[in-house]
């Protein structure tokens, strides 16, 4: 296969594409991944620490041929990468510390996963050393840059992991997440972050940063892609004593209600404060509702991870290491983490009896809310300013991220858009414990899985319905505002755009209906009309329809751009006794023509 025939960003559905068409193999995509990283190390040596062999990797390509596609390996032939504080077997595990590296004999319990469901191991990635930092730039191998900006940092402490999949060194990567290691360098990269529920996705055989804590997170182009990988290294292990059960049937319901800051926190960077209020606005127009709420509490609880006995946990991840090899370490982490010598275990416990009086009135906050909406980072530091000052902006870096997992939370980063300076900004989705589908539900939609969406497209737009739901064009009391619209939104049903039908349309004021409603006749001589499309789950389409009273109906409409959707109509035998209000151009505008004037 021609090497230019390959996408510049992979992703599942590109490649399970490839191999179903024939025309490519896996040991096509080993051969096209490996050039692609020789040529990416040009441009960023700093990415990667330890590669696969690449005869073993293509014979691993090679085997996977032979023995044919299987239903149990949903990622046959998918190149992936591992952050380097993720066990893989055969190829060192270093976390960013030459002297600390060990060969494991097995891999951790995600890679096995993710092996036996056929995905290619490509490498292990750059991080801050002992995933200890935001930033990216703490590691003796080099500071991996933004793909958006060769000034800027990629985010920590998974930067490696970010930066392999947004230059389309593989199709997806492991990354962990301690205080927001799996959400800051998507956003600064552009990428999906999921940082599952702890204990989903088990962390037997990845080296600890603070235990208690961690999260295993994986890095993808989409958030159906992110999911699906979950699903694949996610399970029960027994062999980790921080790994839990998923609930058979987690929430999946469909987020509407959300969370924003009050006073949400940039320090002097008015490039994201704009592209924070673009965000807002366009959840606005897609349907979400925002509500600003104290986050006081939040950051209170933020405060304990570092400037509390949690550091000390660090120190126990690390302790022997640093008896016999502090100068192995790096001059920052090693700072950070000598801090745990300084707490006590009655330190420790206060701090527990703290977070304990905290975490109900953030668990408030969280129930008043079907989940929170944040900016995944202030600001984008560059890595001159980090190198100046390697401990203020990094703990600025985590303010809308370090309280998430000592709450036990779940949390989902997504593109934004770009900024007026052409750097990447991210949101962040995030939720009560196994949340994660209905955070997914949300971020599929923010983004339509547009390919186009980490380049900036705008998120919400006229892209084309999702397969399990169907678009309707309303017209009357089931507009935005209006008396009927709250049973979209019982259905979880998501605000598309406002349009127009074409100009064969005549509407009316039907007589005697409670509450009022207007008729829509296609007569062939009418004028455009205005309308809302929204997108209604499948599942509750047949409710909705089945609600609709005579004479309404739901038919096929023709919109002014020539699109066709479902939408109501009017039987004529309504109309005879009607008013023709065609002339107002659309309901909303017609009821406000009989409001009393001011």
């Amino acid at each position: 296969m021609s090497l230019m025939a390959f996408p510049k960003k992979l992703d599942l559905a590109t490649l399970q594409a490839l191999y179903a068409s024939g025309r490519a193999t896996p040991l096509d995509v080993v051969d096209e991944v490996l050039r692609r990283c020789d040529a990416y190390a040009a441009l960023d040596p700093a990415v990667w620490i330890g590669r696969a062999d690449a005869d073993a990797l293509r014979d691993e390509a090679r085997a996977l041929i032979v023995a044919g596609r299987r239903a149990d390996q949903p990622l046959w032939g998918v190149p992936f990468a591992a952050k380097d504080n993720i066990d893989c077997r055969g190829i060192d595990t270093t976390a960013a510390c030459p002297e600390f590296a060990y060969r494991p004999s097995d891999d951790a319990t995600v890679v096995a996963r993710l092996r036996a469901a056929g995905a290619l191991l490509v490498g292990k990635t750059n991080l801050d050393q002992f995933a200890t930092g935001l930033n990216g730039t703490r590691s003796p191998y080099g500071a991996p840059r933004s793909v958006y900006s060769r000034e800027h940092v990629s985010g920590g402490s998974s930067s490696g992991s970010a930066v392999a999949v947004a230059a389309g060194l593989v199709a997806f990567s492991l990354g962990t997440d301690t205080a927001g290691s799996g959400r800051v360098p998507a956003a600064f990269n552009g990428l999906v972050g999921l940082k599952p529920t702890r204990g989903w996705l088990s962390t037997r055989g990845v080296v600890p940063a603070c235990r208690s804590l961690d999260c295993v997170s994986v890095f993808a182009n989409s958030v159906t892609d992110a999911e699906r990988i979950a699903d694949v290294a996610g399970a029960y292990d027994a062999g980790d004593a921080y790994s839990r059960r998923a609930p058979a049937a987690p929430a999946a319901r469909l987020p509407r209600r959300f969370g924003v800051p009050a006073a949400p926190r940039f320090f002097g960077d008015a490039q994201a404060e704009q592209a924070w209020q673009r965000v807002c606005a366009q959840a606005r127009e897609g349907g979400a509702e925002l509500l600003p709420l104290d986050f006081e509490v939040l950051h209170d609880i933020a405060a304990l991870l570092y400037d509390g006995p949690w550091v000390a946990e660090r120190l126990a991840a690390t302790e022997d290491f640093l008896r016999e090899h502090a100068d192995a370490m790096h001059p920052v982490v090693r700072a950070i983490v000598e801090q745990g010598r300084k707490y006590s275990a009655v330190d420790a416990f206060r701090a527990e009896y703290r977070l304990r009086e905290l975490k109900p009135r953030a668990e408030a906050l969280m129930a008043s809310v079907d989940a929170l909406l944040v900016p995944t980072a202030p600001s984008m530091p560059t890595v001159a300013q980090l190198l100046a000052d390697p401990v203020q902006p990094n703990s600025e870096l985590g303010t809308y991220t370090n309280f998430v997992n000592l709450l036990d939370w779940s949390a989902l980063a997504v593109p934004a858009g770009l900024r007026d300076d052409g750097l990447p900004f991210g949101i962040t989705l995030i939720g009560p414990a196994w949340a994660d589908r209905a955070l997914a539900a949300f971020g599929r939609r923010w983004l339509r899985e547009s390919p186009e969406q980490a380049a900036g497209a705008k998120p919400m737009s006229v892209h084309e319905p999702a397969a399990d739901h169907v678009r309707l064009a309303v017209v009357g009391a089931h507009l935005r505002g209006m008396p009927l619209n709250r049973e979209l939104g019982e259905r979880d049903a998501i605000f598309v755009e406002t349009t127009h039908t074409s100009s064969d349309y005549r509407l009316y004021a039907l007589a005697n209906t409670q509450p009022p409603k207007p008729g829509l006749a296609k007569t062939g001589d009418g004028a455009p009309i205005e309308v809302e499309l929204w997108d209604v789950p499948l599942s509750a389409f047949g409710s909705f329809v089945a609600g609709v009273p005579a004479p309404l109906g739901i038919g096929t409409l023709t919109l002014a751009d020539g699109r066709t959707v479902k939408g109501f109509i009017c039987e004529g035998w309504a109309l005879a006794d009607a008013l023709d209000i065609t002339a107002h151009g659309g309901w909303r505008a017609y009821r406000a023509s009989l409001a009393p004037p001011a």
